[in-house]
């Protein structure tokens, strides 16, 4: 099994405890450069460090994502492999990239990820401030997702979503708690609790929609 978890913004003592178990139990850890291993130093030395270029050429991006892949495939193939990701793994981070091409080149590796403090929400605490009401998030890119908080009738704003072109919509509630529920599409319902998050995509590409196709 390979899993993903967030190691939050650069403050070794901003890993969630689960991060930290993980990371020492694991029977390998791999990590995307020499900040990641930093970061986990306090609790684990004999990592691999991967290269993940930040750089605008696809081609030699994807050649590397590859040769990541073909690295850490022995290893979760017959135990667990860690791979340490700065904030989020979910968040415009390269781990969906990774699953991409493992779910062709590897089928019977299964992965996940474990959430860690993004930049988006450690931004608030290192400026000091408390950010309420519409926020628009954005790497520079078209905006075609959405992120609705306290949601409380998810069919009525999912049905109002649909009319502006977004056709993907997943509800969860209660994240993390004992009665988590995810549902998705057809599955949302008329109402649901204060702790609710409606996601709400246009998705314009084919296939699996978490994780974008990557060439190999």
């Amino acid at each position: 099994m390979l899993v993903a978890v967030g190691i939050g913004p650069g403050d070794p003592e901003l890993l969630t405890v689960k991060a930290v178990n993980l990371i020492k139990k694991a029977d390998a850890v791999y990590v995307p450069g020499n900040v990641a291993k930093e970061i986990i130093s306090p609790y684990r030395k004999d990592v691999t460090v991967l290269s993940f270029p930040m750089t605008d050429d696809e081609d030699y991006i994807s050649r590397c994502i590859r040769k990541n892949t073909e690295i850490i495939a022995p290893v979760a193939e017959k135990g667990l492999a860690v791979f340490c990701i700065l904030g989020d793994p979910n968040f415009y981070g390269t781990f969906g990239r990774l699953c991409s091409v493992l779910k062709k080149t590897h089928p019977d590796i299964s992965f996940e990820t474990v959430p860690g403090i993004s930049s988006i929400t450690a931004f608030a605490s290192a400026a000091g401030i408390a950010i309420n009401g519409g926020v628009e998030i954005s790497d520079g890119s078209e905006i075609n997702s959405k992120l609705m908080l306290k949601v409380r009738k998810p069919k009525d704003i999912s049905a109002k979503l649909k009319a502006e072109g977004y056709n993907e919509f997943i509800l969860a509630e209660k994240i993390f708690m004992k009665d988590q529920n995810i549902l998705r599409d057809d599955e949302i319902p008329e109402k649901s609790p204060y702790f609710s998050i409606l996601f709400a995509r246009k998705n314009n590409y084919a296939g699996d929609s978490r994780h974008k196709e990557e060439k190999y």
